[in-house]
């Protein structure tokens, strides 16, 4: 790394398809929102000759950021892949969004991918949620390497930023976060700032010049060597620190010169298996410039120090009925098992979707299985289809460029598979299997919405049916409670983009309301009540006339019916009648229409006329008695109590208490979780959290998450049931 001078553009307009696991690597790009990866994407497609210029393929168009939405939000909404060619390796870069709204899509990301590059701006730092992230990759042994980028900006200071940067993913071992380069600045401009022209590799101890617009190699100054040898000293000993050869670390203590071939040897395989975590610089190329700074070094790190597919272990996978499967890694020769990692509409060849093959080989036109198993909760079915493969493809901004064949450890794009959705896996026919799905955020912002017109009421459940087989971070719930249909999102930026697409690409308009939490209704006390239901006309009339005692029970007892009738005053045949009236107004509710539990109704006295008594009589003299004994009784109001965890830096346990507290929450205990972290347990009202995954974020810079359970239904205070009776009276 770094002793090259000459690049290796790939053909701009050709697809590539790998044929051989050792010729990919598959990356993917972490960072908050506005640190630079979109950006850096397009530098590194410029540098490998893929684009033409930076970000522009040959219609014009973004080579990642190209969807409407992005375009009107100035932001990354969704999971990218761009594909380049450097020294005869393809590279799949995966751009993830950086806001946390869209962290499904960069699981899906992590999921596709073999290595990690961090993208960490100079002039904003490391956030909270960049180094949870950090801390998964660890917690998988995935290889990392770091990016600093946005050096052009005024104060921006490299070596700080380097610090930061170690003390923020180093903190077992500090000294496996070095740098590989420093940067060269040019002359100070009229605003007292330099600008970076270039970089010194610290082991070769080269300059590479940016500033002509192509790099060009010299040697450094005698004034400049002393300038890097406390830099360069410190990453050899970190190198030899990780190095498989336990005699180099003695050898170099002794005065012994070790060959900088070795070194980059030794960094390569450190950087590969996970042990040792390098940091590159990258400016912006100068306008005109074929090469974007710190490029060349970025894709010699990716193509020599990161890991093939041949290295990552093989995916658990079971066949259909949950039975145990073996699987050599990424063998293209074996059972085909592809994971649908992202799944798109387009308005003109239908659904894409994008797939990681982890074996065997895919090819057009072939039937496969499509297996979704786990999501039912998110409403994804499980479901078990064969499909015919539509063409593959290589996605290259808005084209998509045919490929022949996908080969283990490769990501390509397959048309037209109308069943499957993200997370399905792909198999052979003849031999189904499942991989199981990995880890994504519960989405716990509600979104209550309704169909604009009666056209929109029609294309409704279609829409949102695609929305969510699209995105398994988006749940979607139709209450039956409240009558509503909800979607849960993870935040307001995934809603607003939830509503966008249903607008936009499945051409519905949709009304948001507000949403209504399943409320219950119970006696407060005793009651009694009567029902009469006689009436006369021509022909049979009807007759029915109950007595009944209603007394509350305790929480999760439901509706208990008891008969001590005497003497058949309500002849046998219909005391059922009698309890399916009452049961039957206790699903309506007795005061504020919502359903009513946790009581006893005991069925006392009645009257029954030999002719006209019916079940439907007495269906309607229990529901009768029910409403009067309502009428004479104090109804509480019952709201549904979940149990709220939430994982907070130790920082923000005070401010996150105190508001719950204020959410009218009980706070349970709290326990220590690792390093710096605490899990604070507490009951709240599910009416006071419904904005709670915005208000937490902000609460804690984004750095907590937090997870819901409903727990029970209990009274609700008086002053809040007035103020929801209220809210209910206006709203019908």
């Amino acid at each position: 790394m770094g002793d090259k001078t000459q690049t290796h553009p790939g053909a701009a307009g050709r697809a590539m398809a790998a044929d051989h696991p050792a010729s990919v690597r598959n990356v993917v790009l972490v960072g908050h929102s506005g640190s630079g990866k979109t950006t850096l994407v397009e530098a590194l497609a410029l540098t490998a000759g893929a684009v033409n210029r930076a970000g522009r393929v040959e219609d014009g168009g973004s080579i990642s950021d190209y969807d409407e939405i992005e375009h009107r939000q100035q932001r990354s909404v969704q999971l990218s892949l761009v594909p380049v060619e450097w020294d005869g390796i393809k590279i799949n870069v995966l751009d993830t969004p950086g806001y946390a709204d869209f962290v499904g899509e960069l699981r899906a990301g992590l999921r596709a991918a073999d290595a990690a590059l961090f993208v960490v701006s100079a002039s904003d730092g490391v956030d909270g949620s960049t180094r949870m992230v950090w801390e998964e990759c660890a917690a998988v042994g995935m290889p990392r390497a770091i990016v600093i980028t946005h050096l052009e900006a005024a104060r921006a200071d490299f070596e700080e930023m380097t610090r930061v940067c170690a003390e923020a993913f180093g903190a077992d071992d500090p000294d496996a976060v070095l740098p590989l380069y420093l940067p060269l600045r040019g002359p100070q401009g009229p605003d007292g700032h330099a600008p970076v022209t270039g970089l010194v590799g610290l082991l070769t101890q080269k300059l590479f010049d940016y500033s002509s617009g192509e790099r060009k190699e010299s040697e450094p100054g005698e004034d400049q060597l002393p300038q890097l040898e406390e830099a360069r000293n410190r990453l050899i000993e970190g190198i030899i620190a990780e190095s498989e050869d336990e005699t180099l670390m003695d050898r170099y203590l002794g005065g012994e010169q070790v060959d900088v071939k070795t070194l980059i040897e030794d960094l390569e395989r450190a950087v590969a298996r996970g042990a040792f975590f390098p940091v590159l610089a990258a400016a912006p190329a100068a306008e005109g410039a074929k090469q974007g700074i710190g490029t060349v070094e970025i894709l010699e790190l990716i193509t020599r120090g990161f890991p093939t597919p041949l290295e990552h272990e093989a995916p658990a996978v079971t066949t259909i009925d949950g039975g145990p499967r073996e699987l050599r890694p990424c063998d293209p020769d074996g059972p085909l098992v592809a994971e649908i990692v992202k799944t798109s509409s387009d308005p003109y060849v239908g659904r894409v979707s994008l797939v990681r093959v982890f074996s065997g080989t895919l090819r057009p036109d072939e039937t496969v299985h499509v297996s979704g198993h786990g999501l039912a909760d998110r409403g994804h079915e499980d479901h078990d289809v064969d499909e015919r493969v539509g063409a593959l493809s290589t996605p290259f901004g808005k084209q998509q460029r045919p490929v022949t064949h996908v080969i283990a450890g490769d990501l390509a794009c397959v048309a037209k598979l109308g069943r499957a959705e993200t997370g399905d896996t792909l198999s052979a026919k003849d031999d189904p299997l499942l991989m199981e799905p990995w880890q994504m955020p519960d989405p716990l912002l509600p979104l209550a919405i309704q169909a604009h017109s009666k056209p929109d009421e029609d294309k409704l459940s279609q829409g949102l049916a695609r929305l969510v087989a699209e995105d398994p971070t988006m749940r979607l719930e139709q209450n039956q409670d409240t009558h509503q249909v909800v979607l849960w999102c993870l935040g307001e930026a995934h809603a607003d983009v939830a509503l966008e697409r249903l607008r936009s690409r499945y051409g519905v308009q949709v009304d948001v309301v507000r949403h209504r939490v399943s409320l219950r209704e119970t006696f407060a006390d005793r009651s009694a009540g009567r029902g009469r239901h006689v009436k006369q006309s021509g022909g049979h009339g009807q007759y029915a006339i109950c007595e009944i005692e209603v007394e509350p029970l305790p929480g999760g007892s439901g509706i208990e019916f008891v008969d001590k009738v005497v003497g058949g005053a309500v002849p046998r045949q219909f005391i059922p009648s009698v309890e399916k009236g009452v049961r039957t107004q206790a699903a309506k509710g007795v005061a504020a229409g919502h359903p009513l539990i946790d009581v006893r109704v005991t069925l006392l006295d009645g009257k029954a006329h030999s002719v006209d008594s019916s079940d439907a009589a007495f269906q309607t003299a229990g529901a009768l008695a029910l409403r009067e004994a309502a009428a004479d009784a104090r109804i509480h109001l019952l709201e549904p109590v979940a149990e709220v965890t939430v994982l907070v830096g130790d920082d923000y346990v005070g401010p996150v208490m105190s508001d719950l507290s204020g959410r009218r929450g009980r706070v349970l205990g709290t326990e220590q979780v690792g390093s710096g972290r605490t899990l604070i347990r507490a009951e709240v009202p599910e009416i006071e959290i419904g904005r709670y995954a915005i208000d937490l974020r902000s609460l804690s810079h984004g750095t907590a998450r937090f997870d819901r359970r409903y727990v029970r239904h209990e009274p609700m205070p008086p002053q809040v049931a007035d103020r929801v009776r209220q809210q209910e009276r206006e709203a019908s």
